[in-house]
């Protein structure tokens, strides 16, 4: 395997800068900068979605649950300079109090600099989207809803510790982002009964007054044939970090995946990041107007969310858009 980081220097279009300046000025001339191309393993990554998915469900308060917590926490303090383990208790849309726990690798924890890259690695109890409602109370095994983002920022951060970002990098993985009510008990939706895990982070951070210079999450990026678009609380939130992505995401020749296109507005873990900690964050999210779900990949939310779906190509994508975009800006 190839673990060297090469240099490559290209004539950018548009020149970004993490000021949160966007855009090209009219009448500058071309610039050219070195840009710094990541390396990303993907048989790495499929090994690490798969051995969450080989737990079970991962589920709050199951047995699956704190065995994958633990082999998540063998990784981090293996890959990070610095490990954090959050425990907190939240209440669930139904009243119950239940016990989560975010986990935090960092990476060149001292430097003033950071970037925040997260994905929540529970799964969701009800496949309420399954066309079965049978299976309406199963728990699904979440390949892609959850382990695809989180193998994504091991993969990650196991390259970061090889070759140095020289910046701070922090890795959260959040807990109890799926236990929103099921469809089936038609309950009025209510954006604070989602990314309970973000929530609790983003008021209790693992390090008083943490701040990043920007953040992304992962979520659902390890499915055949993706379409990510510009996701609309990115673009509200955080449009020079959707543009340093999608501008990365172009010059590796990605385009025809991270597409020009803005998407639907979602409620995800980055709503919360971006409310009560501040920080600019943006969701990578498989969109999908094809989808029969309306949006989302095709088995979101049901039992087919298995391996089969998992395709080392995306993942890759993935994987090499983010890697690249920490090292450059």
């Amino acid at each position: 395997m190839n673990l060297n980081i090469f240099t490559v220097t290209l004539i950018l279009s548009i020149i970004l800068n993490s000021c949160g300046t966007t855009g090209s000025r009219k009448g500058n001339k071309a610039k050219k900068k070195s840009f710094t191309e990541a390396v990303f393993n993907a048989d790495s990554a499929y090994y690490f979605t798969g051995k969450q998915v080989s737990f079970g469900p991962r589920v709050p308060g199951t047995k699956a649950h704190d065995e994958c917590a633990n082999w998540l926490i063998s990784k981090l303090k293996q890959y990070s300079d610095t490990v954090y383990i959050q425990h907190f208790k939240t209440k669930t849309y139904d009243g119950v109090t239940r016990n989560g726990i975010n986990l935090i690798g960092s990476i060149n924890p001292e430097s003033p600099l950071r970037v925040l890259l997260l994905a929540h690695w529970d799964s969701r109890p009800f496949a309420d989207h399954d066309p079965n409602p049978e299976n309406y109370h199963k728990p699904i095994d979440a390949a892609n809803d959850g382990a695809s983002g989180v193998a994504v920022l091991l993969e990650l951060l196991r390259q970061f510790k090889l070759h140095n970002p020289g910046k701070g990098v922090d890795v959260l993985l959040v807990d109890i982002e799926d236990w929103g009510p099921p469809d089936f008990e038609k309950h009025e939706y209510k954006e604070e009964n989602w990314g309970l895990g973000s929530q609790y982070w983003a008021k209790n951070p693992h390090i008083q007054n943490y701040q990043a210079n920007y953040g992304i999450l992962l979520d659902m990026v390890g499915a055949k044939n993706p379409v990510f678009k510009k996701e609309y609380y990115s673009m509200a939130y955080a449009r020079f970090v959707v543009d340093m992505v999608w501008q990365t995401a172009k010059i590796l020749g990605y385009n025809d995946i991270f597409i020009n296109k803005e998407g639907g507005a979602i409620s995800d873990d980055h709503i919360f990041i971006n409310k009560y900690r501040k920080i600019p964050t943006i969701d990578i999210i498989h969109l999908d107007d094809k989808s029969s779900n309306g949006s989302f990949f095709e088995y979101w939310h049901t039992t087919g969310d298995t391996m089969d779906k998992i395709d080392k190509n995306t993942l890759l994508v993935v994987g090499k858009v983010v890697g690249t975009t920490v090292y450059n800006y």
